[in-house]
């Protein structure tokens, strides 16, 4: 990757970041794949990382007993 791409991937990341909260999930999930698909620790430190910042990125709760 040369500098100008390294910049640019920057100011994509960094929008992404913003934006996150407000994305539909199917993206959410699509970009969160396309970050890191290999890597099983990143993977880990970024969904918390994620998790931590946009609360509303977590995973619902399974329900405990049907209604």
């Amino acid at each position: 990757m040369n500098d100008s791409e390294s910049s640019f991937a920057l100011l994509a990341g960094r929008a992404a970041l913003r934006l996150w909260p407000d994305l539909p999930r199917d993206v959410q999930e699509q970009l969160f794949e396309t970050a890191v698909p290999h890597d099983d620790q990143v993977r880990h430190d970024l969904a918390v990382f994620l998790h931590d910042r946009h609360p509303r990125t977590a995973h619902p709760q399974k329900p405990t007993a049907l209604a």
